[in-house]
């Protein structure tokens, strides 16, 4: 084989060179830091944070990215930053949920009872349940890579042959040393650490510092594995009972990081077919190849300490579905749940230290509260409901993970992934009997818009009026991900809400979840065609104001109302700017404005009353930069219907789809103009731009906007 050149040669060396001398190696000896067993005492004393439970180490990771509390129609609402900023798994929305499993979690890290009971995830398909899973396994594995999230474990080393044909074994279910404690001289120790733990900075923030102060207790609990026990015992003999000697000749502390993939700290079990289930995955099972080395299949050094129970000792087990499992899974789990112990076979109960977090669909959680003989997991299960995002904001910021200019090379046209999100948030929602609240509109007072006659307390009221809104129908993620990524494929070019939505109302012919219920395919085939009709008022209000593109004229449209309105309700004059007299506000004006959106005059006190309300409650809070011209939806649709009305100058809007063609050149540049601001300000291309004229045009041919 010929030798390569000399350059090729270089340049390879080059990369391995700048590779190598990338690679932290500072972090490695950091994270497989060993020490012996009495430096490991001495250092948790120091910092007890290394001895916390499974559950204080998932609160504390969780409030250590910091929390966020804010008002939303007049409730008081906690957003936890580990679960909205999550690299990987962010959770957009869901602000009630995730509050209400943080507070089961804060109620297991402080012992009051939760940490002996099943955390189940309930709600429907694609509601994000395994998200909330992921994110905490993701979560566990870069907070144990931190210095505050820190975990040890231990190696037998040194070991005579007559015990092990190894001279080192593992500790295999990554225990914490101080396990290695006798139990009748751990309170010495423990009250060592608990004092030291209240003396430390635990947070910057005091809140959060107060708060895992009042909650954090170290309670060093738990036997020794049959493994360790095993080895410990014959070397105590060994040594005739001098423990300190074994620890010092015997034992070896180690760093160690949570890993899903290494299966260290971190479980995941998914149930099989009824078939193929066996419980020695959860509980381990005798390595039958070992037997041949020790003897009998009882000796601990031949049973396999890798049940998903074992793998996640001192973090997180995640069961998929698992009220799908059968009753024997089901029994060991009640006893790891309850007792916080496992009895694999022929071998004596195992204490482990860790989070069971459960999820499950509505049909399987509907057939365990039926089912008598599951009284006991009920009982010993928090079920913390999880249903779909109701906010089409946040239904928004889930599509924009996988649908951005960085996947995706398409051209996904404007306000695309809007409406397949409000479509699918629409769906979700219980039908008002007020026939005049329609689902889109209810969707827009959920995502915080203002309408007519709707305050903060009459949506909060409409809100705990719904208590099962999200819970019981709608579309999930997975279905509308799964439609725009049909469309994707289908089209080379760009794609829009029209083919879209298209996909969605293709695809509920054959979609499982409407099977059950005969409404159910027309309920959302009219979400369909309401998300339709949004979509078209949407681009007719957009090549409006590409018509009548001039910010100053409709900001100084938008501030001579306000003045005139303020000066009506308080029965004041107003300066003409001109002239520098008072006057009286300008009926007219405000008036031409009102009718756009068909305000009756009967109802102008009220309206301009509620639009005084609105401004001063968003300068309050947000201050007065808040304020602008399309701050308030509603006013900023009349507006734009104003200045359209004031300023079309001789368009034709029915010749909008004569993007090319005969005109005359004047009537040509101006569509052009128009054409190039839907591209410039709103985000078309070429032909994403070129179909909205022509859509829009055909709207205003069927006589829908009076020109």
């Amino acid at each position: 084989m010929a030798e390569a050149p000399v350059a090729e040669k270089s340049a390879k060396k080059g990369l391995f060179d700048s590779l190598s001398q990338k690679f932290d190696r500072a972090r490695f000896v950091k994270l497989n830091e060993t020490m012996t067993f009495g430096e490991y005492l001495e250092k948790i004393v120091q910092n007890p944070l290394p001895t916390l439970s499974a559950y204080q180490r998932l609160y504390d990771m969780i409030l250590s990215k910091g929390v966020e509390r804010f008002r939303r129609y007049n409730r008081t609402l906690t957003r936890y930053k580990f679960f909205s900023e999550h690299k990987e798994c962010p959770i957009f929305g869901l602000e009630g949920p995730t509050e209400t499993f943080v507070k089961c979690l804060k109620g297991a890290a402080g012992y009051f009872g939760t940490e002996k009971r099943i955390l189940l995830l309930h709600g429907p398909v694609g509601s994000s349940k395994s998200t909330l899973a992921r994110a905490l396994k993701r979560g566990l594995e870069e907070y144990t890579a931190t210095d505050r999230g820190a975990l040890y474990t231990f190696d037998w080393i040194n070991l005579p042959n007559d015990l092990e044909l190894k001279d080192t074994a593992p500790c295999p279910m990554h225990d914490d040393p101080i396990k290695l404690i006798p139990a009748e001289l751990r309170v010495e120790i423990e009250d060592k650490l608990n004092k030291s733990l209240n003396e430390m900075k635990l947070s910057d923030d005091k809140k959060i510092d107060e708060d895992l102060h009042r909650i954090f207790k170290i309670k060093l609990g738990g036997d020794l594995n049959p493994h360790d026990s095993f080895f410990m015992e014959r070397l105590l003999t060994k040594y005739e009972g001098d423990w300190g000697k074994v620890m010092d000749k015997h034992i070896r502390v180690r760093r160690i990081v949570l890993s899903e993939s290494k299966r260290i700290g971190i479980g995941t079990f998914q149930p099989k077919d009824e078939k193929n289930q066996d419980a020695t995955e959860l509980t381990g099972d005798v390595n039958y190849m070992k037997l041949g080395q020790y003897g009998v299949d009882s000796d601990p050094r031949a049973f396999n300490f890798d049940g998903e129970f074992m793998v996640a000792n001192r973090g997180v087990l995640e069961m998929i579905e698992m009220l799908k499992l059968n009753q024997e899974f089901l029994y060991d789990l009640l006893g790891a749940a309850q007792e916080r112990q496992v009895k694999p076979k022929k071998f004596p109960q195992v204490s482990i230290d860790l989070a069971i977090i459960g999820h499950t669909n509505s049909p399987e959680y509907k057939r365990l509260e039926k089912n008598e003989q599951m009284e006991a997991l009920r009982d010993r299960t928090v079920r913390v409901d999880w249903p779909y995002v109701l906010r089409v904001s946040d239904e928004l910021a889930v599509l924009k993970q996988d649908y951005n200019p960085n996947k995706v090379r398409q051209h996904i046209a404007p306000h695309t992934l809007e409406m397949a999100s409000l479509f699918a948030v629409i769906t979700r929602l219980i039908t008002e009997k007020n026939g005049s609240l329609t689902p889109v509109k209810k969707a827009k007072l959920y995502d915080g818009q203002s309408l007519p006659n709707y305050t903060e307390d009459a949506v909060k009221e409409l809100m705990d009026a719904n208590p099962t809104e999200g819970l019981e129908r709608g579309i999930s993620a997975r279905y509308v991900q799964n439609k725009i990524s049909n469309a994707l494929v289908s089209r080379h070019d760009y794609v829009n809400p029209f083919m879209v939505l298209s996909e969605i109302k293709e695809g509920l012919k054959t979609y499982v979840s409407v099977g059950d219920k005969e409404n159910d395919r027309a309920f959302y085939e009219k979400c369909v065609e309401d998300t339709k009709k949004e979509y078209e008022e949407v681009l007719k209000n957009e090549v409006r104001r590409a018509l009548v593109m001039d910010d100053e004229a409709i900001n100084r449209l938008h501030t001579n109302y306000l003045d005139n309105v303020f000066a009506y309700i308080n029965n004041q004059k107003i300066r003409n700017e001109f002239t520098n007299e008072l006057e009286e506000p300008n009926e007219r004006l405000m008036r031409s404005i009102e009718e756009k959106i068909d305000i009756p005059d009967q109802g102008v006190d009220d309206y301009r009353r509620s639009i005084a309300a609105y401004v001063g409650s968003l300068t309050r809070n947000q201050g007065k930069e808040a304020l602008k011209w399309d701050s308030n939806p509603e006013l900023a649709r009349a507006l734009e219907l104003k200045l359209f009305e004031e300023t079309k100058n001789g368009i034709k809007l029915s010749s909008l789809s004569k993007v090319t063609g005969v005109l005359d050149p004047e009537m040509q540049e101006k569509i052009e103009a128009i054409k190039s601001r839907l591209i410039k300000n709103y985000g078309y291309n070429e032909q994403s731009a070129k179909d909205v004229l022509q859509h829009v045009s055909s709207i205003f041919a069927r006589g829908d906007v009076v020109e």
